[in-house]
């Protein structure tokens, strides 16, 4: 015969705390118009805490399980194109958020509380302290299309790049038709970048960028 589960008062407050440590990051995330939201991060953390109930009662303790279906749902909101790579945070967010279900579904409130408002904590202070670094040391990838195929016009470019006190790698290299396309990475101050893009849109032998 299949063992049934009663639902408890202590029940209901794991999955209190797990619907509202969820709400906490998901806000966050919502906020910042990320693949996974508000009831994503909510239902993630609510799940993780469900299984862990049901796991505990089994005597099966913590279902390991857990991290492998977690780990299939952050790797869905990781986008690569053929140069970056996007959706790392929301993934790490999505990995945290059943760890911390889990951690209430073990009946450790304290555990799931204090990581979610560490976790907020970094999501939040951190972001600003990432965007002053940001500003002064700033990435920006060029896609650049040049009028003709002279590759002196690519080594123009750099040049033009180091007389703004930036730095610069090339990411790729490739011919379409008559045209030479470049992807190069330029680092440095925000104020400089902003100074290149001004030249960029004077230069007579970049056909776009």
């Amino acid at each position: 015969m299949p063992q049934h589960f009663h639902l408890v008062p202590d029940d209901l407050l794991r999955i209190a705390i797990a619907i509202l440590c969820g709400g906490i990051l998901g806000i966050e995330r919502q906020y910042k118009n990320k693949t996974a939201g508000f009831r994503t991060i909510i239902l993630i953390c609510l799940g993780s805490a469900i299984f862990t109930m049901i796991a505990q009662r089994a005597g099966l303790g913590v279902n390991i399980n857990v991290i492998t279906g977690i780990g299939f749902i952050g790797a869905g909101v990781i986008f690569k194109d053929n140069i970056a790579v996007s959706g790392l945070t929301t993934a790490a967010v999505i990995w945290i958020s059943a760890a911390i279900g889990m951690a209430v579904g073990a009946g450790d409130y304290t555990l799931g509380i204090v990581t979610s408002v560490i976790t907020i904590l970094v999501l939040t202070l951190f972001h600003i302290l990432e965007n002053y670094l940001d500003k002064i040391h700033h990435d920006k990838l060029y896609s650049i299309v040049f009028t003709g195929t002279d590759y002196d016009n690519l080594l123009a470019l750099e040049e033009t790049i180091k007389e703004h006190h930036l730095t610069s790698y090339r990411k790729k290299i490739s011919k379409d038709g008559n045209c030479l396309e470049a992807a190069i990475v330029v680092t440095g101050h925000k104020k400089h970048i902003g100074k290149l893009d001004k030249e960029l849109l004077l230069q007579p032998n970049i056909k776009s960028f």
